[in-house]
This record gives structure tokens, sequence and C-alpha cells, in this order.
């Protein structure tokens, strides 16, 4: 909801997008990563599985780490200085730790 219309399933920004730094965004920079990672870490706990369980959560590993740099890099190159601020500002997924 605070990401309103800068919304998108893929690495792309559109004609007029906005820096959101207000809401959840206020202190971490990628919510929906965090989301993704306790709900990976859940299924992990509540899974009787020992391949199911673990899976979601190398799948997460994998697109964190594939799709925060280039996500972050995008970010640099539109915003400039006022990202760079944001970032200095806010932590990436755990808010006041990292």
């Amino acid at each position: 909801m605070d990401l309103g219309t800068n919304w998108s399933i893929s690495l792309a920004l559109r004609e007029h997008h906005t820096l959101v730094t207000s809401g959840v965004y206020r202190s971490i920079r990628h919510p929906m990563y965090t989301a993704i990672f306790l709900t990976s870490v859940g299924q992990l706990l509540v899974t009787s599985n020992w391949l199911a369980g673990p899976f979601q959560l190398c799948v997460f590993t994998l697109m964190f780490f594939l799709r925060l740099g280039p996500e972050e890099r995008m970010m640099r190159e539109k915003f400039g200085s006022q990202y760079e601020a944001y970032m200095r500002a806010s932590k990436r997924l755990i808010p006041g730790i990292w």
C-alpha cells in the first residue's frame, strides 16, 4: 500500500516513479524481502519435510543475492544523492540492525 503506483513485480521504474520513504519504508528499504524471509523461516520451522522446509529459504536467499544489488543500483541511478541519503537513514531488511 505504501508503494501505491510505484509497485512493480519486475525491476523497473515507471515514468512518474517517486522515491517512497514513508510508512514501512521509513525504517527499512526492502519490506517485501523481509516478509518473504520471515515466511521462509516460518515454513522451515513448521514443515516436517526436510526437503520442502528449507527449499523456500534457499530460493529466497538466491533471489535476495541476485536481485537486491541490481535493485539498489537502479534506485541510485534514478534518485542519486536522495537515495544515498535514504540508504544512510534506513536499514535493508531489519529495522535498526541491517
